[in-house]
């Protein structure tokens, strides 16, 4: 016996009911659990703190207000207080000891017993020391140590009694150098990126007030329903892919991932878990495609891909990365100054960070900056946006989608600069009338964030 139309609809009703309310559930429960999830702020500002002072002497005069400011030292040991101890790693706790004056703050830094045994003994140096003591000959050869990186010796030797000429060591200039080209670009280039966007977007508003611009293209997308995203996305992409699929092979990503080393086998976990997030709305929506009449389908497919011509769409992605990038630094620029840094940050963010295994890094950008723009633009501006504009009108096409592609990143900190961003896709759908450039400005955006944590990195 076979089910009627009428039956199949309020079936779909009903399945795409029942998706929504659990998805909702499910990303309220997320979006509160962001706030007990560390900021990567605090990290960030003291990996560019340690650049700043490491690179102090080898910076040009000029330079040095702009990208170390007035006194690195002082500045580096508030970045250091602003992350709780128990998130400074060993060699970080004896910067903050080498660097205090406060006599508990240097006790409670040095409380706590290190792995590697040159910082143990540092530890057991910077312990045992009296201020006003001189440095002595076994501390000396402590500092000669080669496993001691050129900030960690330079500071230790100050604290320990040394002076600054002293403790200096020439062979480090090499350290200092490349310090200072890691600072410059990741000062530099964010920089001449906004302004090159600040630039793009008055002319751009100035050719739209002048009535310049092109109309935009008739927007083409699938002819599924209202209750299809809501299974798509609240059933496919939340509940199975986020909730239940994880949850099946984790076991399997511990399995493949255990055997590598703490970095990597971290990268291979995020790697193989955003696939498995990915498989599921993925195969709903192949399903979904699969169901619509072929006769029907326009031009360019139901995504409307439009690969060709390939250096328009390269083009039109990283104009509106630049373009995009103003609104969404003031956003969230503005966000800091009203609530503070509320925290939540991708833990990915931190991992990139903190690592220096170059393959942890490639797994990792290969999920960011590839996997991670193709399969949300299919999903948010392929599929979602459409539907909604057509259902909606365009201009809460718009706003939905890019609140739906902020609010499933699970940040209420990342929240407002996301919707932005979203905004900014959503509208480059619309005026190209095409995926790729989506894709392409979404992997510039990503790209460019994962080359500063890399700047400002171990």
């Amino acid at each position: 016996m076979t089910s009627s139309p009428t039956d199949r609809r309020l079936t779909k009703l009903l399945l795409a009911l029942i998706s929504l309310v659990l998805a909702m559930v499910v990303w309220v429960m997320g979006l509160i659990s962001s706030l007990s999830r560390d900021s990567v702020t605090p990290a960030l500002s003291l990996q560019q703190q340690e650049k700043a002072l490491l690179a102090e002497p080898s910076l040009p005069p000029q330079l040095r207000p702009l990208l170390v400011g007035g006194d690195p030292s002082a500045q580096m040991l508030e970045a250091l207080e602003e992350v709780p101890l128990d998130r400074l790693d060993d060699r970080q706790r004896l910067l903050l000891a080498a660097l205090t004056r406060d006599e508990a703050q240097r006790t409670a830094a040095l409380a706590l017993p290190m792995q590697r045994p040159e910082l143990s003994a540092m530890q057991q140096a910077l312990s045992t020391y009296e201020q006003g003591g001189r440095l002595t000959e076994a501390n000396q050869a402590l500092l000669s140590d080669p496993a001691l990186d050129p900030l960690l010796r330079q500071l230790s030797c100050e604290a320990l009694g040394g002076s600054k000429a002293w403790c200096t060591d020439p062979s480090d200039a090499n350290a200092a150098a490349q310090a200072t080209q890691r600072l410059l670009l990741a000062e530099l280039l964010p920089i001449a990126a906004l302004l090159t966007g600040v630039g793009l977007l008055i002319r751009h508003l100035w050719s739209r007030f002048r009535g310049k611009l092109p109309a935009w293209p008739t927007l083409v997308g699938p002819l599924l329903t209202p209750a299809d995203m809501a299974i798509l996305v609240a059933g496919g992409f939340v509940l199975l892919g986020e909730v239940l699929l994880p949850v099946l092979v984790s076991p399997l990503i511990v399995l493949i991932s255990q055997g590598q080393s703490g970095a990597l086998g971290q990268a291979i976990a995020v790697l193989l878990g955003y696939i498995a997030l990915a498989v599921p709305p993925l195969g709903i929506l192949r399903l979904q495609l699969g169901g619509l009449e072929r006769e029907e389908m326009p031009v360019g497919g139901w995504l409307q891909w439009r690969p060709s011509p390939w250096l328009t769409a390269l083009l039109q992605g990283g104009r509106g990365w630049l373009m995009v990038m103003p609104p969404v630094v003031l956003t969230g620029w503005l966000m800091g100054k009203l609530v503070g840094d509320p925290g939540g940050s991708n833990p990915l963010l931190e991992m990139v960070l903190r690592s220096d295994n170059p393959w942890a890094l490639v797994l990792l950008a290969l999920t960011a900056v590839v996997l991670a723009p193709l399969f949300e633009e299919l999903v948010f501006r392929g599929v979602l946006l459409p539907v909604l504009a057509r259902v909606l009108g365009r201009g809460w096409g718009v706003v939905i989608s890019g609140l739906v592609f902020a609010v499933a990143h699970l940040s209420i900190g990342e929240l407002p600069p996301l919707l932005v961003l979203g905004i900014g896709l959503a509208l480059l759908r619309l005026s190209s009338g095409r995926l790729l450039p989506c894709v392409v400005m979404h992997a510039c955006w990503n790209a460019a964030t994962f080359l500063n944590l890399i700047l400002l990195g171990s």
